[in-house]
């Protein structure tokens, strides 16, 4: 029996990654304005990008506590669905962003530990969406996409009055163990399902919805 499991391909940097999320069955695709990620497009590319996205794909952006001339300047060139904010943006910037903009705001926030818990609940207040990540690693020069993992019995049978989704580490040959441990009936996968940094792979994106998919 499958399951029914949504599926968010990041870092798209390629119009002909479009095609291949589409094809092997992404709900979401992720664009990425961090400019030290390997996976960082200008705004331009992005607009190009987001253009060719099937209609009834999701195109959510990623930024990193950006200001509001930097949102400004992205939801007036890039048509997007959604936004996600993957630094230390407060519950307030949240509030303010969603009213700025009037698109679903979808929150990042790193897990290590339980301690770390209480910030998806002040979260889970404002957003529109949650997204469980991994905290990156000591020296990280990014808040995501560093291929690890946390602990999944952090969130083992956790529940929040709102959709999330689980990020952090997966590949095809984890993502089933992932969803069956915690539950997660959305996932995020940027660096699982790439040849190279930033250079998606047909062949591991269809291998990883079959594996979420079970």
């Amino acid at each position: 029996m499958t399951r029914d499991i949504r599926i968010k391909m990041c870092g798209l940097t390629r119009l002909k990654d479009v095609d291949a999320a589409a094809d092997a069955g992404a709900a979401y695709i992720g664009l990425n304005f961090f400019a030290r990620s390997p996976r960082y497009l200008t705004l331009d590319a992005a607009r190009e990008i987001a253009q060719a996205v099937p209609e009834g794909i999701a195109k959510v952006s990623l930024t990193v506590d950006a200001d509001n001339a930097t949102l400004d300047a992205l939801t007036e060139t890039v048509p997007l669905d959604m936004l996600q904010l993957h630094g230390s943006e407060s519950a307030a910037r949240v509030v303010e962003i969603k009213a700025r903009y009037g698109l679903p705001v979808m929150k990042v926030v790193g897990i290590a530990e339980a301690a770390d818990l209480t910030r998806l609940d002040t979260y889970a207040q404002v957003a529109d969406q949650l997204l469980v990540d991994a905290k990156p690693p000591k020296g990280a020069d990014r808040p995501g996409g560093n291929a690890v993992s946390f602990d999944w019995a952090l969130i083992a049978g956790r529940r929040w009055s709102l959709p999330w989704m689980l990020a952090g580490g997966l590949t095809p040959q984890n993502v089933a163990e992932a969803v069956c441990a915690t539950g997660a009936r959305q996932v995020d996968v940027a660096s699982g399902i790439e040849q190279a940094p930033g250079i998606k792979d047909a062949d591991l994106m269809r291998a990883f919805v079959q594996a979420a998919q079970g």
